[in-house]
């Protein structure tokens, strides 16, 4: 305490000696129309580029947003509405494609099982996709400790995001859904490098395909981890971190506008003989295909930048083959 009072009147008599008040009031008076002078032209910038964004989006989903609104369904309403400003900041901001969503059947109950990147955004892009494309809705499996960020409950009764247990995900594939997990899923996103599949043991989306008798449909998204990666210094710490506490530590960042496109493989039937084990390695060898044809290892952000242009990504794909 008296080291914690030591610095403060010492930090006090700096600034009450060494720093002129009125003249540093003085100085940003002085400043301050040539701050706003500047200023202001990039606030305008940004609302043009605002107002562009709200107009392509109206422009490419209005017709569907109207019509969804005349049905009288609140949460298919919004969930359009919600869905043309993820599909807008898809195409935007990583030229976002999907391939193979011919195998995404337009009814019927599928598995859909996914590497999980830093940040999952990809698989935001994706349901809109699909609810565009195929008027259906996924449901989704997200980790426990999200339904305690607030505000995430709202968006998990929208979109039908639920914790998910092995009976609870069988029930919804039995009702005919869509369903979309990650067998990694936290764990994964923090740890996972040049692609790696880290589903240790887990098993649980094998057993729920074959409760529910249902096929899976491999995904992976290309350029997924030069979009958000995690920092990997103090690897050993976050895992232990992790392993305490089921909670992501590892700092993110990212967010680089590189070309994402997610690739769906061909549909694995159910089997009746095959076991949770059997199943969960046929699914895992689907994935690390799609890994192998699609994905340069080791990721580059400089490269996944560039195949933002057609030709040069065409190239480079050749390159890389």
């Amino acid at each position: 305490m008296y080291i914690f009072n030591l610095c403060v009147l010492i930090c006090g008599f700096y600034l009450f000696n060494y720093i002129d008040i009125d003249y540093s009031l003085w100085i940003t008076w002085f400043l301050a129309p040539l701050i706003v002078t500047f200023l202001l032209p990039g606030i305008i910038a940004l609302f043009l580029y605002l107002s562009a964004f709200i107009l392509y989006i109206y422009k490419l989903h209005w017709n569907t947003i109207k019509r969804t609104l005349q049905t009288g369904d609140r949460w298919d309403a919004a969930r359009k509405t919600v869905g043309a400003l993820w599909d807008a900041h898809g195409w935007i901001w990583h030229g976002y494609e999907v391939t193979g969503l011919e195998n995404i059947p337009k009814e019927g109950s599928a598995l859909i099982v996914y590497y999980h990147g830093a940040i999952p955004v990809d698989i935001y892009y994706f349901i809109v996709k699909v609810i565009f494309g195929k008027n259906r809705l996924i449901h989704t499996v997200a980790d426990h400790f999200l339904f305690k960020v607030p505000g995430f409950s709202v968006i998990a009764e929208c979109m039908n995001v639920v914790p998910g247990t092995v009976q609870s995900c069988a029930a919804i594939l039995k009702e005919g859904n869509l369903l979309a997990i990650s067998p990694g899923g936290v764990y994964e996103a923090q740890f996972s490098s040049h692609y790696n599949l880290m589903w240790k043991k887990r098993l649980g989306f094998a057993k729920v395909a074959l409760e529910a008798k249902v096929p899976i449909i491999p995904m992976f998204t290309e350029n997924l981890r030069e979009a958000f990666r995690t920092v990997s210094f103090g690897r050993r710490i976050f895992l232990k971190l992790y392993a305490l506490f089921k909670f992501p530590f590892a700092p993110i960042y990212g967010g680089f506008p590189v070309k994402m496109v997610t690739h769906l493989g061909k549909p694995i039937p159910y089997e009746d003989n095959l076991t949770p084990e059997e199943l969960q390695s046929k699914v895992a060898l689907a994935i690390e295909d799609l890994v192998k044809k699609h994905q340069r290892i080791p990721g580059n952000i400089l490269y996944a930048l560039l195949e933002r242009i057609p030709v040069l990504r065409r190239q480079l794909k050749m390159k890389n083959t």
